[in-house]
């Protein structure tokens, strides 16, 4: 009942003050130019539907999925056997690709991403073009070259070792010059295999995610401020805290 009662008298409390307001711009004549106006607008202006369809958008074929979306395992990148490099010899690479080349000159590599010159790296997945300058493949976009501003692993020649100069120093604390002239350099997937490092372990996102890990994001800050030398060595010492509840997840 109260609240009944309440709305009863704000409704005409409501009522009362729209009357009010009415007989204050009745006097002031304020309905008078109201009236005026609009009809010299709607005599000048008149409104018009519009006439314009919107187009018809025709969709040819199913829509595109991704792999992971479907719940298929993702491409990874297989090393061209001898007789794929061998048929590649011939192929050469578009006017217009060596003249963007050449346009952009060394300042543009290291953040350009290029599909058909730039190999993948294992960590950031980014196909661009190294900052080397003894690298005629991102230079010259020779393709049957090698990338020198990327790794490659001496035990398996696989994608899995393949890292860019950033990913190399950030996640692993190793520097491009030092494993170049490294002629046994393996990558973490082949060390953690092999057990020569114990607790060395990849930290991509995906072989993080195979380990039933969570991904660790831009670690490298954390890492500095507790004084290791990359995210890698974060891990290591994580990982030798939790000891044999790691290899049980693992195996």
């Amino acid at each position: 009942m109260g609240k009944q009662q309440g709305e009863c008298e704000y409704e005409s409390l409501r009522k009362t003050r729209i009357s009010e307001n009415k007989t204050r711009m009745a006097s002031l004549g304020l309905d008078r130019h109201a009236d005026a106006l609009r009809s010299l607008i709607s005599s000048k202006c008149p409104i018009k539907k519009s006439t314009i369809r919107k187009a018809e958008v025709k969709v040819l074929g199913a829509p595109r999925r991704s792999n992971r979306l479907k719940g298929k395992p993702a491409y990874v990148e297989r090393p061209m056997s001898d007789s794929s490099r061998k048929a590649s010899i011939g192929k050469t690479v578009p006017a217009w690709r060596k003249l963007g080349l050449e346009s952009r000159g060394g300042g543009a590599r290291g953040s350009f991403y290029d599909q058909v010159l730039g190999i993948c790296c294992h960590f950031c997945r980014q196909k661009k073009l190294c900052a080397e300058e003894d690298s005629k493949r991102c230079n010259t976009g020779d393709v049957n070259e090698p990338c020198t501003g990327k790794t490659e692993c001496t035990a398996c020649h696989s994608s899995n070792g393949i890292l860019c100069r950033a990913c190399l120093k950030i996640r692993y604390g190793e520097d491009l010059e030092v494993v170049r002239k490294m002629k046994d350099w393996m990558c973490p997937h082949c060390i953690e295999e092999k057990g020569i490092r114990p607790y060395w372990i990849c930290n991509s996102s995906l072989c993080l995610r195979r380990k039933k890990m969570s991904p660790t994001g831009i670690a490298i800050y954390h890492a500095r401020e507790e004084g290791f030398e990359s995210v890698a060595h974060l891990l290591m010492d994580q990982l030798k805290k939790v000891g044999g509840a790691f290899h049980q997840l693992t195996s």
